[in-house]
């Protein structure tokens, strides 16, 4: 009984927000941040940034809480959960082979802040990339 009530109330609080509407490549780049207040945004330079994408769709697979929602040749789009509230972000990996770049984004479904979780994740990220060449 107790953990059924726990379980309504850890649902009641699980904060999902609706998919941000500017996913996906336009005019060859991913969207811009809006606000850093909760959004990330980098470009890496890699000889081969379609190999780097492939490389973290596999540490994105393995990461707790993330779910990778679409993945092509050049562009995956995945969402990462917080533990406790279930608020849910939204990373953006472009592969850009004609300026030999792979663009990162990250943002928050919800709220003004996310208090750094995005620009944390792509640092994860490009750490991960870097000890795996």
């Amino acid at each position: 009984m107790v953990l059924t009530i726990f379980s309504v109330l850890l649902a009641l609080f699980h904060f999902v927000g609706p998919m941000p509407t500017d996913l996906g490549i336009h005019q060859g780049q991913l969207s811009p941040c809006e606000s850093p207040a909760h959004c990330a945004r980098s470009d890496w330079e890699r000889n081969d940034p379609i190999a780097s994408l492939n490389k973290l769709a596999d540490v994105i697979q393995q990461t707790p809480r993330s779910e990778i929602v679409e993945q092509r040749t050049d562009y995956l789009h995945a969402t990462a959960s917080s533990e406790i509230f279930g608020f849910v972000d939204d990373l953006e990996l472009y592969a850009d082979t004609e300026r030999s770049l792979l663009q990162a984004r990250s943002v928050s479904r919800l709220g003004e802040s996310d208090l750094g979780v995005n620009e944390q994740r792509l640092r994860s990220l490009e750490t991960a990339l870097m000890k795996q060449q």
